[in-house]
């Protein structure tokens, strides 16, 4: 009996075995590699999405035999290294996850060649060293030594330098560093005494995983956030305590890293879902991980259950509350035109583009979606040897919100917001939507 071709079916992705010995085998990851590697090339539907595909395809033309048994297995890692973990392919392109009898998951098998790599102590100290966000964003951001960093950030002589010494590209934008960051500016509670009204499937009040990137980078945004969601009757909690989300570590294929963050942060969240709070983290990569990586890591874990969950994206979260009635509508002013860019991380959270159907509820506002992969990922736009592709993925977003001609443009994804506002060179600063709708808002 033959196997059918495709799948209309919805993605059922499978738990990652990445705590048994042959997750590691090398003879196993590569016999692995070359069956899918041999679907993915007679399928070819995923070219459009990152440099993983193009190089796998070029690999195969180019072999002697122009099949994939052709290509040299010492070349196999060089699809790996272009593949930054959106996930697209597997949640929006690919017809062969299971329930297809070929389970094809590209994304996990891509982090299972990173995790190999990892153990086997072939990564760059650059990549170990720029995925440690938490210590490195302290340091970062500790008054005196923000102001230098920033400052070596705009300097053409230092970021040259930067390049030659560490690999990191004198064009990359880099995100700000604030010495007085999120946990600096606000209280542990804010809005506590507002009346906690619970949705049909919120409980009201809610605890803002700040995340180490909204505390150092982007504390404006969760500001905004605290804002939209007070503005509503929410009380907030700032959860301070609370780690990196791991997904960089995830992205190195470091996954006993990824367990030892996982473990700071349960208690800290789980505290928070006894005293009756749902959770929302700013950036879509950390609510992912919440809602779909440790889950998948760790599919017999009650606690990472009960977390994932309690986890919502802030828009989905928003609009939840919107179905409930229990959202306000009382907007000050319109948005005019806005370009939004649909999150990687986000969409494949397959909850619906509820950022784009919050921001409609903005009178005198048009929105245009895109959803394309603006070529980000945590640090693969920033990297010498990446950058010129990663911009060379974000230019049909960046075509797309020039074509927009918008008032206002922006990305659920700071980082994605940051690349695009660098394509379109000097058309200003991306805004995130959650300010979009405190601007609304008027608060």
């Amino acid at each position: 009996m033959t196997t059918r071709e495709g799948n209309l079916e919805a993605p059922d992705r499978q738990p990652l075995d990445w705590q048994s010995d042959t997750f590691y085998d090398r003879e196993d990851l590569y016999k692995e590699l070359e069956r899918v590697y041999d679907i993915c090339h007679g399928c070819r539907r995923c070219v459009s999405l990152c440099d993983s595909f193009p190089t796998l395809f070029d690999l195969v033309d180019e072999s002697p035999t122009m099949e994939v048994d052709g290509v040299a297995k010492a070349d196999y890692m060089k699809v790996v290294d272009q593949c930054f973990l959106c996930d697209l392919c597997a949640e929006t392109k690919c017809p062969y996850l299971p329930p297809h009898p070929w389970a094809v998951d590209f994304p996990h098998l891509m982090l299972r060649a990173k995790a190999y790599r990892f153990r086997e102590q072939d990564t760059r100290w650059r990549d170990r060293l720029i995925t440690s966000t938490d210590p490195i964003f302290d340091v970062l951001s500790t008054p005196g030594v923000a102001q230098l960093a920033n400052a070596a950030a705009g300097s053409k002589t230092l970021r040259k330098l930067g390049d030659r010494m560490v690999g990191i590209h004198p064009e990359a934008p880099l995100p700000p560093f604030h010495a007085k960051t999120l946990g600096r500016r606000v209280d542990e509670h804010i809005g506590r005494d507002l009346p906690v009204r619970p949705g049909e499937r919120t409980t009201g009040k809610v605890a803002i995983y700040v995340t180490c990137y909204g505390d150092h980078n982007e504390p404006q945004v969760v500001e905004d956030l605290i804002a939209v969601l007070n503005h509503n009757d929410i009380p907030v909690r700032v959860l301070k305590d609370a780690k990196c989300c791991g997904m960089p570590k995830l992205e190195l294929g470091d996954l006993k890293k990824v367990a030892a963050l996982k473990d700071a942060n349960l208690p800290v969240f789980l505290d928070a879902i006894a005293d009756g709070y749902d959770i929302i983290a700013p950036i879509p990569s950390c609510v992912l991980m919440y809602k779909q990586e440790l889950p998948l890591m760790f599919p017999e874990d009650a606690d990472v259950a009960r977390v994932k969950a309690s986890f919502f994206d802030p828009f989905e979260y928003l609009m939840l509350r919107h179905k409930s009635g229990l959202v306000r509508t009382d907007f000050g002013r319109g948005l005019g035109k806005v370009a939004y860019h649909v999150a990687c991380h986000q969409r494949v959270q397959n909850i619906g583009m509820k950022t784009r159907e919050f921001l409609k509820l903005v009178p005198d506002t048009e929105v245009v979606a895109i959803e394309r992969c603006s070529g980000h990922d945590g640090t693969y736009a920033v990297k010498s040897e990446t950058y010129a592709k990663a911009m060379k993925i974000a230019k049909p977003v960046v075509t797309r919100v020039k074509q927009a001609e918008a008032d206002t443009f922006g990305s659920d994804c700071p980082m994605a917001g940051r690349l695009i506002a660098h394509g379109l060179e000097d058309a200003g600063d991306a805004m995130h939507p959650i300010s979009m709708i405190r601007k609304a808002y008027g608060v």
